[in-house]
């Protein structure tokens, strides 16, 4: 029998794809009321599994397969980062590296086809190179090979990677659990509709913890590279990885495979003379958005000082729970949750899609925050241009946003712990 939660989540993402698609898919009141329901269905439902319903892992795969079906026939939300992964495409496709020129480069290009300049014209910050990995790349490659200049291919390839994280995490995790993730609509919205490819690192990361417990080391090590040239947070990630599996017996070739295998996956690229190297810098040297713990300390200090005094930060605590980690007799998966999340908290961006870094590992770790979060970072969509707000710079928030954002998971962090512990581990 077909729970009247279940139905009006799915509803709400069929509605969300007719809305995308619709003459009003730039009214930002309707997307946050849509989504509104689809949290406000989605944490009912997860509610009435834990007792009354039960769910099996068949049912959270066949609603995840089912609710990114119906995203992947919506159009990109109130983001445009998906014509630079077409671009990209067509660059690797046609030049055999998509690294080195920015797009403007192109503009007066006549050898462009008409299809692709339109595609050009509406990248964000086409004066500043790509800043997507190797392993992005690739995907973006694929999706211009199997239909050029189509995001639908892009939106069905990375949720056939996020069917299969979840085929993972399901070994890892209760159904109940992976049902947070899975049937998320922060994740229905930036991977199945909008393309953001973000939740390949945590599928990497945890095909290699797998791999990594089936002693397939070689196996474990490749995917940590693919993982690490993919996103740079993964390096945050890795020395974790490996010391839950270097004293074992032939452990030590996972550590072999992640280094050749990201060689290799960087070599082409190299040996052209260019990576996302370039783009990365002038990301970080320049971009701020929606920032908690750096927006905070640049009201006093510059944003250099700002930058390294919060990496510091970050580095004691990683380093700290690192030690007490190598001491465990028996080394479980390691909070990556946590570690992603301190990322995040003292860096100088913070959009709602790099909560897919992290949403996986809260399945298996049971953290509250990250699904509130997952509800309350949409808020960072309002923004000057999505309000049409001329007082404000396209990428401005109103005053109130992050006020509300934080202030509202201090709430929920704050009520978290006053509970008993006997309730928050039942939870």
């Amino acid at each position: 029998m077909i729970k009247p939660q279940f139905a009006l989540l799915t509803g709400c993402y069929a509605v969300l794809t007719w809305f995308s698609r619709s003459a009003y898919s730039n009214q930002l009141l309707i997307f946050f009321v849509i989504m509104a329901l689809a949290f406000v269905s989605y944490f009912a439902l997860a509610a009435s599994t834990k007792h009354d319903h039960p769910i099996d892992a068949k049912e959270v795969l066949l609603g995840a397969a089912l609710f990114r079906i119906i995203g992947c026939c919506g159009l990109p939300l109130f983001e445009d980062d998906y014509f630079r992964y077409l671009w990209d495409g067509y660059r690797f496709a046609t030049s055999g590296s998509p690294y080195g020129i920015a797009p403007e480069a192109f503009f007066t290009d006549a050898n462009i086809p008409k299809s692709w300049q339109s595609i050009l014209g509406q990248i964000n910050h086409p004066d500043i190179p790509t800043i997507y990995a190797p392993t992005f790349q690739y995907v973006f490659l694929a999706a211009t090979l199997l239909a050029e200049g189509h995001v639908w291919v892009l939106q069905a390839l990375l949720c056939l990677i996020d069917l299969w994280l979840i085929g993972n995490l399901l070994k890892l995790a209760s159904p109940r659990q992976v049902l947070l993730y899975a049937w998320n609509p922060l994740v229905i919205k930036e991977i199945a509709m909008t393309a953001h490819p973000d939740g390949m690192l945590p599928a990497l990361l945890i095909a290699a913890w797998l791999a990594g417990q089936q002693r397939q080391f070689v196996q474990a090590g490749l995917w940590l590279a693919l993982a690490a040239a993919a996103k740079a947070a993964a390096w945050l990630l890795i020395p974790f990885w490996l010391a839950a599996f270097i004293n074992k017996p032939r452990g030590w070739h996972m550590a072999m495979a992640l280094a050749l295998g990201f060689a290799v996956l960087y070599a082409p690229f190299w040996w052209q003379g260019a990576t996302d190297a370039a783009g990365l810098k002038a990301f970080a040297d320049g971009f701020e958005f929606n920032s908690a713990l750096y927006g905070l300390l640049t009201l006093w200090l510059p944003p250099l000082p700002s930058k390294l005094l919060l990496g510091s930060l970050l580095l004691v605590v990683a380093l700290a729970y690192g030690w007490r980690y190598w001491q465990q007799q028996t080394r479980a998966l390691p909070r990556a949750d946590g570690l992603l999340g301190g990322l995040l908290l003292v860096s100088p961006v913070i959009n709602p899609w790099y909560l897919l870094w992290l949403l996986p590992f809260a399945c298996i770790h049971r953290n509250p925050l990250a699904w509130a979060a997952s509800a309350l970072l949409l808020l960072a969509y309002v923004t000057g241009l999505n309000l049409d707000d001329p007082s404000l710079t396209p990428y401005q928030h109103p005053a109130w946003v992050r006020w509300v954002e934080f202030g509202c998971l201090i709430l929920v962090w704050v009520g978290l712990h006053d509970k008993p512990l006997s309730r928050r581990i039942s939870a």
